[in-house]
């Protein structure tokens, strides 16, 4: 087997450093081989050599130009993209993503990156300077000969990203706060840049979390608390981390499962909640809401339905239509929920509704693709 060859197989088998060096002895004899370059920029990206990656990538781009290879020339600019992301050129990345989407828009891996990219520029303010695109289309890089391929060399696009400036420390009152849920772990971002991980106090209890830090360039300090947390959560499986654009804190849930409506709670509310769950373990008897329906036996109680059915995880994993399904139902209302429900269920699953106002009162007809035709059993 040759050593391009063999950097394709330690690529697979998620060996970068091995890859790179097959890469490398590949590109002494071929200096010209593009697939060797796009390889090797895969290879530095996951060893988190971003600097190396882009100028490989770079060089794949001028050669595959030169070749005239539609295919070559997106996947050398998008290893451009991956590279830029990294290295916190997210303007730059968009540029080249879009050029990327230009040449195949149904590119698997773009809307991945694409939303990554959007993610992190939604941080950045209009006006700075982040937000400026410093790069070309074409990259002013020197084609290698068969001495300089295998030791990438500093152009002028990785001069300038090797060593990114710091972002500027946000302003105190600028700095905002968002939270978002899983099954398993709230999570909490706090978008502050510039903060300074020496000095800055994370502070996680069962009930509670407290973030602390200094303003660097002012005299000022940032405080946020929130306490009591809306349920409890497990201290020790909760973590944070601190990048240059924001604090992230990652709760553990102590109930996996329940859904916060809050990141705080009101004082006793869950306390109340407890109570109700331990109480002396009499049943509740269940009525089923007076929905229309022409059921032989009766209104059907779709909460119940909503609980039996989504609690089997058996019934929901599986197929990529159940997954969507799952992730949806996971963020809706319990009136989505019902209406979810109730819709899929009496259309044979060929209808799916978060509307309760519009399914509620009706009984839902099945709705087959074009083409096909719906038979009752």
């Amino acid at each position: 087997m040759d050593d391009a060859r063999k950097g394709d197989a330690a690529l697979s088998a998620s060996k970068p450093d091995e890859a790179i060096e097959h890469y490398t002895k590949a590109l002494g004899v071929n200096p010209t081989a593009v697939k060797y370059y796009i390889g090797r920029s895969t290879a530095y990206q996951r060893t988190s050599k971003f600097p190396e990656a882009l100028h490989d990538a770079d060089v794949a781009v001028v050669l595959a130009k030169k070749r005239g290879s539609r295919e070559l020339i997106k996947d050398a600019q998008f290893r451009r993209a991956v590279a830029l992301y990294h290295l916190g050129k997210y303007a730059d990345a968009d540029f080249l993503l879009r050029i990327v989407k230009g040449l195949d828009e149904k590119d698997k891996m773009l809307p991945i990156w694409e939303a990554k990219v959007a993610s992190k520029l939604k941080d950045v303010p209009e006006n700075d300077e982040q937000r400026t695109v410093t790069i070309k289309e074409d990259p002013e890089v020197e084609i290698p000969s068969a001495t300089t391929a295998t030791a990438p060399a500093k152009t002028a696009d990785s001069a300038t990203t090797q060593a990114p400036k710091p972002p500027a420390p946000t302003p105190k009152e600028k700095i905002k706060t968002d939270w978002y849920q899983s099954h398993d772990s709230v999570t909490l971002n706090i978008m502050a840049k510039g903060v300074p991980k020496d000095k800055a106090v994370v502070e996680i209890e069962q009930d509670a979390v407290s973030v602390s830090f200094p303003i660097a360039d002012s005299s000022s300090e940032y405080s946020y608390n929130a306490d009591p947390l809306f349920a409890s959560i497990d201290p020790s499986q909760s973590k944070y981390r601190i990048t240059p654009t924001k604090i992230e804190v990652t709760l553990r849930k102590a109930a996996p499962g329940v859904k916060w409506h809050s990141l705080e709670r009101a004082q006793g509310e869950a306390a109340t909640v407890t109570s109700q769950a331990s109480s002396s373990g009499a049943p509740v008897k269940e009525t089923a809401p007076a929905y229309p329906t022409s059921s032989k036996s009766g209104a059907k109680n779709w909460d119940k339905v909503v609980v039996n059915d989504l609690d089997d995880k058996d019934e929901i994993e599986g197929d990529e239509t159940s997954h969507f399904f799952k992730q949806l139902y996971s963020g809706a209302t319990p009136e989505q929920q019902r209406a979810m429900m109730k819709s899929y269920s009496e259309s044979g699953g060929t209808v799916l509704s978060t509307d309760w106002s519009n399914v509620g009162n009706r009984k839902v007809v099945p709705e087959p693709p074009e083409g096909m035709e719906a038979k009752k059993y």
